[in-house]
């Protein structure tokens, strides 16, 4: 009785290894709070990586896709209980995680019996200017974290994540157009997948651009943005590469 508590967390841990590395080589996905609004991108090879939520919230993730439709259409009804029972505007991205995803998500990691969720995500609220947009960083475990504007990343493993959004961070400074944001989304996506180095000898621009070009052969740029100034309730719409110039 008394090493069970023991075996619970060597399970755990082992269950953590178990995702992380089932999750290696998942195509990263971004999220950029703008002045316009707020842009996501992510490269699949088929399946879908951004969706839109609610009228001001979207989602974006790498994963399993039975796994990302799951907790998708799980937010989806949270939200349109959330406005049932409330009102639209009382829907917020605080709440659907904080009480509903999170929760869920952590429940199904802890049931060392059943199949973890193969899923990274990152979810955003649109604002009414770019210091209210409220981006959040959701783990297949249910830990989140949550900042106001700013930039977002989830990448299959923690260290060159954080590496690609303190890069793409500075790279951003200063850039409001969505072209721009775009382009530096898909050459961070480039330098994850090929496993380069965002300290030491990052490649040049040129190469970066060539190299996104070439690797995305086969594959397809999704685009979704949270338009600020829109007079639609719902702000989310899809945007293509051509849209952008890119």
């Amino acid at each position: 009785m008394i090493e069970e508590p023991y075996r619970w967390l060597e399970a755990i841990a082992n269950r953590r290894e178990y995702v992380r590395d089932q999750l290696k080589g998942g195509s990263p996905v971004f999220a950029a709070s703008l002045p316009d609004g707020i842009l996501l991108l992510g490269v699949g090879g088929g399946q879908s990586k951004v969706f839109e939520l609610f009228d001001r919230h979207a989602l974006a993730g790498l994963g399993h896709p039975a796994d990302l439709e799951k907790i998708r259409q799980a937010a989806i009804d949270s939200a349109h209980l959330e406005a049932f029972t409330r009102a639209p505007e009382d829907v917020s991205l605080r709440r659907l995680v904080g009480f509903g995803l999170s929760p869920q998500l952590k429940l199904n990691f802890e049931q060392i019996f059943s199949a973890p969720y193969l899923i990274e995500l990152l979810l955003a609220e649109l604002g009414t200017a770019p210091g209210n947009d409220l981006l959040l960083r959701l783990h297949f475990d249910g830990i989140f974290q949550f900042q106001s504007g700013g930039i977002m990343v989830a990448a299959s493993q923690p260290e060159p994540e954080a590496a690609a959004r303190t890069w793409l961070t500075q790279g951003l400074a200063g850039k409001e157009k969505r072209s721009d944001a775009a382009e530096w989304m898909l050459q961070t996506w480039w330098l994850l997948s090929e496993k380069k180095s965002f300290s030491e000898a990052v490649p040049p621009e040129t190469e970066r651009r060539a190299g996104w070009r070439s690797a995305i052969e086969g594959k397809m740029i999704e685009i979704g943005w949270l338009d600020r100034g829109g007079q639609r309730t719902a702000r989310f719409e899809t945007l293509t590469a051509a849209q952008l110039g890119l």
